[in-house]
């Protein structure tokens, strides 16, 4: 189950997946879809990919997204 909701948690978008569907693929998908501009996106560790911190990075979105727990250099919050 994928959703983005706003800050006081309305769904914005809701989509269901396959077990075997990758969460960060889909979550690209549905981030792109939107106009993050000066938004913080509050996700969880299966959302920490180059691909969609380059995304929020060319929005000037602030991802609140913990680093994964294998990863050599752990990202910021920014």
């Amino acid at each position: 189950m994928h959703a983005v909701v706003d800050a006081l948690g309305n769904p914005l978008k809701f989509e269901l997946t396959p077990g075997q569907a990758h969460d960060s693929v889909k979550g690209y998908e549905i981030l792109s879809q939107f106009d993050l501009s000066s938004r913080e996106i509050l996700a969880d560790r299966a959302y920490d990919t180059d691909t969609i911190r380059t995304l929020l990075k060319e929005q000037n979105a602030i991802a609140v997204i913990p680093s994964k727990k294998k990863c050599r250099v752990k990202q910021l919050t920014t």
